[in-house]
């Protein structure tokens, strides 16, 4: 199933895709649960499902403005230097633990969204990831149980501003501009995703290919990172592990490569759909 947020007649909702279109579930269960959040929190997705197939109101895509899959996550945990090949890349020694930062949510922006670049940096660059959603929470999740606890997945764009990222050790300033991590289309519920291991990642910048990865090829896999993260926080329905970028990003190219006004920026996985966002400079 693969679950979506959008904006239909000036009102933030969600549905399920069907096909080319959306399915908005009724109004009764839409005063039950107002947003994708508020289902997840209840484990509603099959509920979900079988209302809009019953009674839900077909949408247009085209008529609609999509939203993050979840805007507001109680946790949106991004891992770095999680790929062997970015690693690589950078330079930097291997790690006994996960590299763990975190995002505000108003970093979050939708499929289509222009993502904008700060007028006073011109070192913009992208990092194409895999994104999932936790749907039953817990603390000391062990890595056996890990995959039970995922409500799905999505493509993440963990959007970076380079200069502000090094201006010391913590990564936290280049990575919280407003509205610089695309996620979306959709959410792909865990149970069509069989084996998320052999989904592959694709980042293109106008069509080039930047980062081509398994996502088998993660240093910390999603067991070990929800084990590991779950050890010091609790995870909770909605939050959101941004598992990392493999390598071939801008700002490790000889020369550099930063990503300027007009540019088209794709993050495909298998079977995820296509997160597709153009750059634009903030007034």
């Amino acid at each position: 199933m693969k679950l979506v947020s959008f904006i239909h007649a000036g009102q933030p909702t969600y549905g399920v895709v069907q096909g080319d279109r959306y399915v908005q579930p009724p109004a009764d269960f839409l005063s039950r649960f107002p947003d994708l959040l508020a289902v997840l929190k209840a484990g509603a997705q099959s509920e979900l499902q079988l209302a809009a197939a019953k009674s839900g109101t077909s949408v247009d895509p085209a008529a609609v403005k999509a939203l993050p899959v979840l805007s507001n996550p109680g946790k949106l945990i991004c891992v770095g230097l999680n790929y062997k090949s970015h690693v690589a890349e950078t330079k930097r020694a291997d790690s006994e633990y996960p590299s763990l930062f975190l995002r505000f949510n108003d970093t979050l922006a939708a499929h289509g969204d222009a993502v904008l670049r700060p007028s006073f940096s011109e070192r913009f660059d992208w990092e194409g990831e895999l994104a999932l959603v936790i749907g039953k929470g817990g603390r000391h999740i062990p890595k056996a149980q890990a995959f039970e606890h995922i409500a799905g997945y999505a493509c993440f764009n963990d959007v970076s501003v380079r200069d502000w990222q090094r201006h010391t050790h913590q990564f936290t300033p280049g990575k919280n501009f407003p509205g610089t991590a695309p996620f979306g289309p959709w959410l792909v519920t865990r149970d069509d995703v069989p084996d998320v291991a052999k989904l592959t990642l694709e980042t293109r910048v106008n069509g080039q290919v930047m980062q081509h990865a398994s996502i088998d090829d993660l240093i910390f896999d999603i067991p070990v990172l929800i084990e590991y993260i779950s050890r010091f926080t609790p995870l909770s329905p909605g939050d959101v592990i941004a598992t990392g970028t493999p390598g071939g990003v801008g700002d490790r190219r000889e020369p550099p490569v930063y990503m300027k006004d007009g540019d088209v920026v794709e993050v495909e996985i298998t079977g995820l759909g296509v997160l597709r966002n153009r750059i634009a400079t903030e007034a």
